[in-house]
């Protein structure tokens, strides 16, 4: 069973995603929506050489989601859009003078494609119920983040950012015996500019982040699973206008998340996931529930 990924968008980051199963098996033809909601607590970590130091957020991310899954060139394809708003505090001190805001509204749309390449064919409902053996899976993907978010120029901290990125990744999974799989991501978020950039009128660059995720799951019997989570990012390094390029992030996360069915249509799922390692970006404690409701 697919299930559309809460995304924790805008402050937190982007290469923070942990999504275990996004390349799993399931019929064509399948709906979904999801709603969910996150909470994320943390600090945001800036490059030293900036006046910028021990800051430190509360956020409130509830999200609405759909997806869908078709055939493409005989392959099982999926479609998921998500529409998350943020709401929370941010404090901390520039040039050692503390202060604390609070933001509210929507933040960036993201919009997921993606293909099974191999190990998964275009399946109608009655044929993928026959299916007694699970198979390797290679796919492909491309998530794109739209910048829809609430933004203002004159403000350092914003929910959008004002850029488009796009993220380009392969995937595979590979079943162990019965109930046992192994996941594995390589992708790279790319961004466009932000050409309104605090405090107004300047260019903000932003290198690409290279990011790898693995999972473990364990699948107790159908649609009940668990499973252990962790991600690698490097990169993002960022230049604003013509000054010095900012210390790039070299992160990791690690998690863990539980799906469960509720009845034949809905299932619930929780999950976990904390920073590891952090040098620069933010290093985020999230925990997420998300309830979803499935249809032909």
């Amino acid at each position: 069973m697919v299930c559309v990924f809460v995304p924790i968008l805008a402050i937190p980051g982007l290469a923070q995603d942990l999504e275990p199963r996004a390349y799993s098996a399931s019929p064509v033809g399948l709906n979904f929506a999801v709603l969910g909601f996150g909470y994320s607590t943390g600090s945001v970590l800036f490059d030293p050489t900036l006046p910028i130091s021990d800051v430190k957020a509360n956020l409130n991310i509830p999200t609405a989601g759909y997806g869908r899954t078709f055939g493409l060139f005989g392959r099982q394809g999926l479609l998921t859009v998500g529409l998350p708003y943020v709401w929370g505090d941010i404090s901390g001190a520039v040039s050692q003078q503390s202060q604390s805001i609070r933001r509210s509204g929507l933040a960036d749309t993201r919009v997921k494609f993606s293909l099974n390449l191999r190990g998964n064919p275009a399946r109608s409902p009655a044929a993928f119920a026959q299916l007694r053996k699970r198979s390797f899976i290679v796919g492909t993907s491309v998530t794109v983040s739209a910048p829809s978010g609430q933004y203002d120029p004159s403000k350092l901290i914003n929910i959008g950012t004002n850029r488009w990125a796009f993220k380009p990744e392969l995937g595979v999974s590979y079943p162990v015996k019965k109930r046992l799989d192994l996941d594995l991501y390589f992708g790279a978020w790319l961004f466009t500019h932000n050409t309104d950039y605090f405090p107004g009128n300047k260019v903000r660059q932003e290198a690409a982040i290279v990011a790898v995720q693995g999972h473990t799951s364990y699948t107790f019997r159908s649609r009940l699973w668990i499973a252990a989570d962790m991600t690698w990012y490097r990169g993002g390094a960022a230049t604003v206008g013509h000054g010095e390029p900012t210390g790039e992030q070299n992160n990791s996360r690690a998690g863990m998340t539980f799906s469960m069915p509720l009845g034949t249509k809905q299932s619930f799922k929780l999950a976990y996931s904390a920073g590891t390692t952090a040098r620069t970006g933010s290093n985020f404690k999230t925990l997420t529930a998300a309830w979803q409701y499935s249809w032909f």
